[in-house]
């Protein structure tokens, strides 16, 4: 069992920058491949990026790649997602998940899941 969750949230000017950070419990993070997925209103959710477990491996939806950075911390069971050059669209709850499968775009992939953390982009 793997209980996560998220904070860094908050509202920034765009062009800006946040880091949300994502804490789990359990002995056994390093196990799981860690994913963000985020929720705007009305729309699905959908994925941003994930990292395997022993961090070796990344990959990011397009309308982020280098603009969003995600890292692990193993030794203190976190993951996070370093924003940069913050767009309007990027405003939605964003939430971490973790699953013991490879790294996946697929939410049904993820069996844990945070409450989620709101980040507001204005123009």
């Amino acid at each position: 069992q793997v209980q996560l969750v998220e904070s860094g949230g908050g509202l920034v000017q765009a062009g800006g920058s946040l880091r949300l950070s994502c804490a789990a419990s359990g002995r056994t993070f390093s196990s799981y491949a860690m994913g963000w997925f985020r929720q705007a209103p009305g729309k699905e959710r959908e994925f941003v990026g994930a990292i395997a477990a022993n961090a070796g491996y990344t990959y990011y939806t397009d309308s982020v790649k280098g603009r969003f950075t995600i890292s692990r911390d193993n030794a203190k069971n976190t993951v996070y997602l370093q924003m940069n050059s913050l767009k309007p669209e990027d405003t939605a709850v964003y939430y971490c998940a973790a699953t013991m499968r490879r790294p996946s775009a697929i939410s049904n992939d993820y069996n844990y899941w945070g409450q989620g953390t709101q980040v507001t982009v204005s123009s």
